[in-house]
C-alpha cells in the first residue's frame, strides 16, 4: 500500500515531546486502520544519533541530506538547540530543499526558527512558543508572528506552539488525512483531551496566573476566577481590594498588561468553553454561571475571545 511519507527533522539539544507527540500520534492512527497509512521516519544530519534535550539519545532513520521527495509531510521540531539548528547552513538548506518537494510543512515549538531560516515563512503568519514569539519577530520582521494559538495554517505552511501542542497538530493532520472519527479514536487512545481548536490560546486565564510578589493582585485574580456569576464591577472589584478604581487598574496594567474589565471578559469566555465541551448545560445556563447577563452578551465574547460562535465551537468540539 502506498504510505504518506512523513519526515520528522531532529537535531542535537532537540526537543522529545516535539518529535513524540507527531511520530506516536501518526504512528496510533495506522494501528487503528488509517489508510494509506504513515511511513513516519526521523531525519537528523548525516543519520547520526541526536541527544535530545532531556538527555535522551535518539537514532536518527535518515540521513537528512539523502532524503528525497516527495513527501507527503514535513515536520521542523523544536528545542532549545533550535538556534545553533538555524544557524547551520547545511541543515537549513536541506530543510529548504525538502520542503519544496512536500505536500504539507509544519514545526512545532520553536521549529518555526529554522522555517523563518529558509525563507518560507516570509509573509506568512506563524505561532511558534509563547516565550520565543517576540524573538522570532525581531529577528524577522518579514514573518507575521501570533504567539496567541495553538497552531496556525496559511497555505500549506502549519506551525504549532510549545511542546504538546504537537499532539493537537498531529490530531489535525490525522483528521484532515482520515476524517474525524479516527482523529477521535487515535485522541481516547492517547488519553487525552479530544482535540484543541487551532486558535485556542496558547496561555489560558486559568494558568497564567499574576506574579506571586503582588499578593493584592493575586487576591482579585483568585476572587474573579472563583466567582463569576457575581458583582465584578471595577467598583465592586476595588472596593473589595480596599483600593481606588484607578489604583486597581493601574495594577492590573502593570502585572497583568490588561485592564480589568478584559481579563473579566476573557476568563469568563475561558470558563464558558470549558462548559460547553464539559457539561450539556443550555446557553442560557452556561451563560448565567459565567455571569454573562444574556446569551448575546456570551455570544460576542466567545466570538471576540475564539472567533467563532459558542454553539459552533460545542458542536465541533463534542463531535464524533
Amino acid at each position: 500500500m502506498i504510505q504518506r511519507r512523513v519526515v520528522m527533522v531532529g537535531y542535537h539539544a532537540a526537543e522529545l515531546l516535539d518529535i513524540a507527540c507527531v511520530t506516536s500520534s501518526l504512528v496510533m492512527a495506522n494501528l487503528h486502520g488509517g489508510a494509506p497509512p504513515y511511513g513516519v521516519f526521523l531525519a537528523t544530519p548525516s543519520g547520526l544519533p541526536v541527544t535530545c534535550a532531556s538527555g535522551l539519545t535518539l537514532q536518527g532513520q535518515l540521513a537528512l541530506e539523502r532524503v528525497t521527495g516527495p513527501l507527503d509531510t514535513l515536520v521542523v521540531s523544536g528545542g532549545i538547540g533550535h538556534e545553533a539548528a538555524a544557524a547551520n547552513r547545511l541543515i537549513v538548506g536541506h530543510i529548504r530543499r525538502l520542503a519544496r518537494e512536500s505536500r504539507r510543512v509544519a514545526s512545532v515549538c520553536t521549529g518555526a526558527t529554522l522555517l523563518a531560516a529558509t525563507g518560507l515563512l516570509d509573509g506568512r503568519r506563524v505561532t511558534t512558543h509563547w516565550r520565543y514569539a517576540h524573538v522570532l519577530a525581531a529577528r524577522h520582521p518579514e514573518v507575521v508572528v501570533d504567539p496567541g494559538p495553538i497552531f496556525i495554517r496559511d497555505g500549506e505552511v502549519v506551525t504549532a506552539a510549545g511542546v504538546t501542542s504537537a499532539l493537537d497538530l498531529a490530531l489535525a493532520f490525522i483528521e484532515e488525512d482520515h476524517g474525524v472519527a479516527l482523529a477521535r479514536e487515535v485522541a481516547r487512545y492517547a488519553v487525552t483531551y479530544l482535540q484543541r481548536p487551532g486558535d485556542q490560546a496558547q496561555m489560558s486565564i486559568f494558568t497564567q496566573g499574576p506574579p506571586p510578589s503582588d499578593d493584592l493582585i493575586k487576591r482579585v485574580v483568585d476572587h474573579i476566577t472563583g466567582h463569576l456569576d457575581t458583582d465584578l464591577t471595577l467598583a465592586a472589584l476595588a472596593d473589595g481590594a480596599g483600593v481606588s478604581q484607578r489604583h486597581l487598574t493601574r495594577l492590573f496594567l502593570k502585572h497583568l498588561g490588561q485592564s480589568p474589565g478584559r481579563f473579566i471578559r476573557r476568563a469568563r469566555a475561558e470558563a464558558a468553553a470549558h462548559l460547553l465541551i464539559s457539561t450539556p448545560l443550555p446557553m442560557t445556563a452556561i451563560a448565567a454561571r459565567c455571569g454573562f447577563g444574556t446569551v448575546e452578551a456570551l455570544r460576542q465574547a466567545f466570538v471576540d475571545r475564539y472567533g467563532i460562535p459558542p454553539s459552533r465551537y460545542r458542536s465541533v468540539r463534542t463531535a464524533t
